[in-house]
């Protein structure tokens, strides 16, 4: 089981087109090229997205028996979901929080994140290289 989740949060979809000036013209599939290109020897990654919260939970808790890690960026629920945070809380393996810009140089609502409490790290203002770093560090755990 060395498998890495890759969750995304709500409007990730749209990345690259969706204000590039804040997060860069590159896509998820750019993201998911990155990750497995830092992945070590014998890692994979799975990379999802969905803009509704019960979705990644449910994703979390299949983590629990299919990932070894998680790399997270969840988006507008990292300041909202008390779901997504207990549903961490049941995962084992290291956990990292991922933002691609650098979010306490944003509005002050964005300077809180639940999921915080559960990671084991947390990357903001990287742009993409934060989901790599993440990747790295989950492989350096593992």
């Amino acid at each position: 089981m060395n498998t890495i989740y890759i969750l995304n949060g709500p409007n990730l979809n749209l990345l690259g087109k969706r204000q590039p000036e804040i997060y860069g013209s590159e896509t998820l599939d750019d993201v998911e090229t990155l990750c497995r290109s830092v992945c070590a020897d014998g890692f994979d990654v799975k990379l999802m997205q969905s803009n509704n919260e019960g979705q990644l939970v449910d994703w979390i808790h299949d983590a629990r028996h299919e990932a070894c890690g998680i790399v997270i960026n969840p988006g507008a629920y990292t300041h909202t979901s008390i779901a997504i945070l207990d549903a961490l809380h049941t995962f084992e393996g290291p956990v990292m929080e991922v933002h691609i810009s650098q979010v306490h140089k944003r509005e002050a609502f964005r300077h809180h994140s639940y999921v915080s409490m559960r990671a084991d790290g947390v990357i903001a203002g990287l742009g993409l290289e934060g989901y790599a770093a993440g990747v790295r560090r989950i492989c350096q755990l593992v």
